[in-house]
């Protein structure tokens, strides 16, 4: 069985994962002013993948220990190529605040996919009520755009909910079939390559020209997405994907949204910052201590290999 709690440690990862993300959509919509989106995901995967495959074989790590993960690997890298084409288009559609609240209902997707197909990573009520108090925390931030809502913004926030419903789905699949027969390098690897192509091809048949220049902000904002989003900040996540029950983690991913406002927000983009976001910051901290402590006679206990 699972532990029903997360220690300090990877709480803290998570928190640092939070603040990367969180200025992640900021950095994409600075570089989709000279870089098309479906390319800019297109050459994240493929820049990942290349510095992943060096760092594999530096540590002697196999890329497919047995011919069985090669059609799981294309699984995933099918989910991952459909969750990234749906995210950084909708971006072009949609308010990036909508697309915050929209990118954020993975948790529920996750800890309902869970329930159903992964033993020990069952929903509570105790659990439950922190994800919904958690979501409400992430509908205060942005309460007044909510009345907005238009017809024109409906394509964009449809692919954002989407692009949730593909993570859901590969959250749950890699821990259903490979997190006990592969290491995390091998999953992201199998991700980052088998989208490549696939982005490649999507931005090929639906965008037009791909570069209308290249400044210093489109640089850094290749080598943000590239680098410390797509390489490392998701070796690290799947890292944590291996070793925890995925409900507990996706519950932290609330965070993203309320740094984003931070970062992508007040600090980037000189929004401003009003008092809802002090509500938000209050009702998600609530919802997170909720989910990851639970009730007191829950089994605390690490998680086991061999699910």
């Amino acid at each position: 069985m699972y532990g029903s709690q997360l220690r300090w440690q990877p709480i803290a990862v998570l928190l640092v994962l939070a603040l990367v993300w969180g200025a992640n959509m900021a950095i994409i919509k600075l570089g989709a002013r000279e870089l098309a989106p479906l390319f800019m995901a297109a050459v994240r995967s493929l820049v990942a993948g290349v510095c992943l495959y060096i760092w594999m074989k530096a540590k002697g790590i196999a890329i497919f220990p047995s011919r069985a993960l090669i059609f799981h690997g294309v699984a995933i890298g099918i989910f991952f190529a459909a969750e990234f084409s749906l995210v950084y288009v909708s971006l072009t559609y949609t308010l990036a605040s909508r697309t915050y609240i929209l990118l954020y209902t993975a948790p529920f997707f996750v800890a309902l996919g869970a329930h159903f197909f992964l033993k020990g990573d069952r929903l509570n009520p105790w659990k439950a009520g922190g994800l919904v108090l958690a979501f409400a925390g992430v509908v205060a931030l942005f309460i007044r755009d909510l009345g907005s809502f238009s017809l024109e913004a409906l394509p964009g926030d449809l692919m954002a909910l989407g692009g949730r419903l593909f993570l859901g789905a590969t959250t749950v699949y890699i821990k259903r079939f490979l997190a006990f027969r592969t290491v995390p390098r091998q999953t992201l690897f199998y991700q980052v390559a088998f989208s490549t192509p696939l982005l490649f091809l999507l931005s090929f048949l639906l965008e037009g020209p791909v570069v209308s220049g290249f400044s210093p902000m489109a640089g850094f904002s290749m080598f943000y997405q590239c680098i410390v989003v797509a390489f490392l900040s998701y070796l690290a996540w799947f890292e944590l994907i291996h070793r925890y029950p995925v409900s507990l983690l996706h519950a932290f991913s609330f965070f993203t949204p309320v740094f984003g406002v931070f970062l992508s927000g007040a600090l980037i983009l000189g929004e401003f910052m009003g008092p809802n976001l002090i509500t938000a910051l209050v009702l998600v901290s609530l919802g997170m201590v909720m989910v990851n402590r639970g009730p007191a006679h829950e089994s605390s206990k690490g998680p086991v290999q061999g699910e």
